[in-house]
Formats: C-alpha cells, structure tokens, sequence
C-alpha cells in the first residue's frame, strides 16, 4: 500500500489522500481516500465558493470515505476490504499499459 499525502501532513491525522494498493498477481489499484468529516468540511466550503451546486453533492471517481483520519487505520479498512472479497468492487484498477 502507498498513500501520498501532502509533504508537511501528519500520517495520523491525514483525512484526504490518494491511495494506491499493489496486490501478489502485480495488479494496481486505487482510491482517493476521504474521512466523513472531510466531505462535510468540502461541502461546507463550496457553499460559498459555488462548486458542486453550491455544496449540494460529492462526488470523485475511485472514492472511499471512511470514518477515521490517519493512514493506519485507512490502511486496516483496505486490508479489510480484501479479507471481505469487495476489494475489487470498490478500489479502481490502474492500467499499466498508459
């Protein structure tokens, strides 16, 4: 697994980061990872600045929102995902041929 957060983000406290996931078979995969907390504080903000119908929906392609900041514990929702076989409905397969 390999999350990019920003340069000065504190890996417990991180709550928006693009996530990628190398399985054995050499597939890749990705998300971009939000908590709850940061959906809301995005919303909140395009209320005012317009975007997304003035704060009214979200959306991202390849998303997960989970309830925790922090990549440990981004990183055991992950984990569960494979365990639980919904891994592969939900992270989006890169292509290696680009």
């Amino acid at each position: 697994m390999l999350f990019l957060p920003g340069p000065n983000e504190a890996l417990d406290e991180v709550c928006n980061v693009d996530a990628e996931v190398r399985l054995p078979d050499g597939s890749r995969w990705s998300a971009t990872i939000f908590t709850v907390a940061e959906v809301e504080r995005l919303m909140t903000r395009w209320v005012g600045t317009g975007e997304a119908l003035s704060g009214r929906y979200f959306w991202c392609s390849g998303e997960l929102i989970v309830k925790e900041p922090g990549v440990i514990p981004m990183a055991k929702v992950i984990m569960g995902l494979l365990d639980n076989g919904e891994f592969h409905r939900i992270l989006q397969q890169l292509d290696d041929s680009v």
